[in-house]
């Protein structure tokens, strides 16, 4: 699989046509998606002519994402396509006209593929519905993290350049590093969407890409922003803090992630920044993200048949009403933390992190079991993420090595808000310094 950038380059340039390109995508998606489900739709007709319409396009020469090829989480608004939320107790009616990111990607030049699956309500860190669970294309034993779980396996098994993801309590970055990818969160505001309420305001859209360049690309054209696919070497060193002392009480992380930022932190001091451990002032962020996991998602449970709901999911909404009854969503522990954060990033210009806690669950059908076996994992595989949403600060994953179950290794880098340009911007220079495999080997998906 080619990356976006040079699919885009190559069809502006008039060297490749984009019903070559959606065709071979959608063979690779018939021939391996089997081993994975990733897709809860694949788009096959529809792709074929809407690439057709982009070759004749009067701009094609100034699109962006001009005849790539790229998969949806399923929970956008995308015209003549209902959005599941991974639940039976929807609606099937279909959309009469595009949403708002929908319609940025089509105006950009891209060709929606397929809808990718994820857990219902995209509540939960690992990725299956009642007919189908997802896999890992590193191991499929493994899952590929949720809730952006079958944007992810889709682009780590070569079956998609490139996907859209949302993030809540690191929905795009947890299954970017399990599946050895970029995954990017954007500061808060940063991509103007209708569904910013969603997740108690922690909700944004971000891209999983194999390569920096690639999620730039994406987020420039999510965000509005052209500048943003700009990306260059940082113009000074940095002022880099690294960390691997969890947030908040728990097990010992794995060796091996420890190792991955220690990895990182040595590449990037002979770069020549400055590098030193350094942790931010947490406090206790439990209850402040535990009653925002609890109080979520908010509009899209609205309406639904709870009846046909899965039991974990109508538990957690019966946790959710009490939380919000009894006014435990407050601001005033987001504010205080914001504010250690600030005094945080006054001293330091990027902080450094592993990606994960802990290794991710195995692959199955988690739907079927209670909230309380789904909720364990959520909570230890996250620490290192959930701040930063609460804080609505920039972040990203991306890969730093790999673990000897198989499992890649991902490294979470942090900035203050604005901050988007030098987060992608170190993230090219480690991606030149230490480059990774860009999907899993061939095969391994259906091993």
């Amino acid at each position: 699989m080619d990356t976006a950038t040079h699919i885009g380059e190559a069809v502006r340039a008039g060297k490749l046509d984009p019903v070559t390109v959606v065709a071979d995508v959608l063979a690779r998606i018939s021939a391996g998606d089997g081993a994975v489900g990733a897709f809860r739709r694949v788009r096959a007709e529809q792709a074929l002519a809407e690439a057709r319409s982009v070759a004749e396009r009067p701009d094609l020469a100034r699109l962006p994402l001009a005849g790539v090829p790229i998969a949806v989480k399923d929970v956008i608004a995308v015209a003549g396509e209902h959005a599941e939320w991974g639940s039976a107790a929807g609606t099937r009616l279909p959309f009469a006209a595009d949403g708002g990111i929908a319609a940025r990607l089509r105006a950009a030049g891209a060709v929606i593929v397929g809808l990718t699956r994820v857990p219902e309500l995209c509540l939960w860190p690992t990725t299956d519905t009642p007919g189908a669970v997802v896999r890992n294309p590193w191991r499929p034993d493994y899952t590929p993290g949720g809730s952006s779980g079958g944007s992810a396996a889709a682009v780590a098994a070569g079956l998609v350049p490139l996907a859209h993801g949302t993030d809540a309590l690191a929905s795009v970055r947890s299954p970017a590093a399990i599946c050895g990818l970029v995954g990017v969160c954007p500061g808060t505001g940063t991509v103007r969407a209708g569904d910013a309420s969603v997740f108690s305001g922690m909700y944004t859209h971000g891209p999983l890409a194999t390569t920096v360049a690639d999620a730039a690309l994406l987020l420039s054209v999510l965000a509005e922003r052209p500048a943003l696919a700009e990306v260059s070497a940082p113009a000074s060193p940095l002022r880099i803090a690294t960390s691997t002392r969890l947030p908040m009480a728990g097990r010992h992380i794995p060796e091996e992630f420890v190792t991955a930022v220690d990895r990182t932190a040595d590449v990037l001091r002979d770069a020549g920044h400055t590098v030193e451990e350094a942790t931010p002032r947490y406090g206790n962020l439990a209850p402040p993200l535990l009653a925002r996991w609890l109080a979520a998602p908010g509009e899209p449970a609205q309406g639904l048949s709870r009846r046909q709901l899965q039991p974990r999911t109508r538990t957690h909404l019966r946790g959710g009403t009490l939380v919000r009854r009894a006014g435990l969503v407050r601001e005033g522990a987001k504010r205080a933390w914001i504010a250690r954060a600030e005094e945080f990033f006054t001293h330091h210009d990027i902080l450094i992190t592993p990606t994960l806690a802990t290794l991710p669950p195995k692959a199955r059908h988690w739907s079927e079991k209670s909230w309380l076996s789904n909720a364990l994992p959520a909570i230890a595989l996250s620490s290192f993420l959930g701040p930063w949403d609460l804080a609505g600060y920039p972040a990203l994953s991306l890969p730093a090595g790999q673990h000897p179950s198989g499992l890649p290794i991902g490294v979470q880098i942090i900035t203050s808000p604005g901050g988007e340009p030098l987060l992608l911007s170190l993230a090219a220079q480690l991606e030149s310094l230490q480059p990774w495999q860009r999907t899993a080997p061939p095969g391994r998906a259906g091993a």
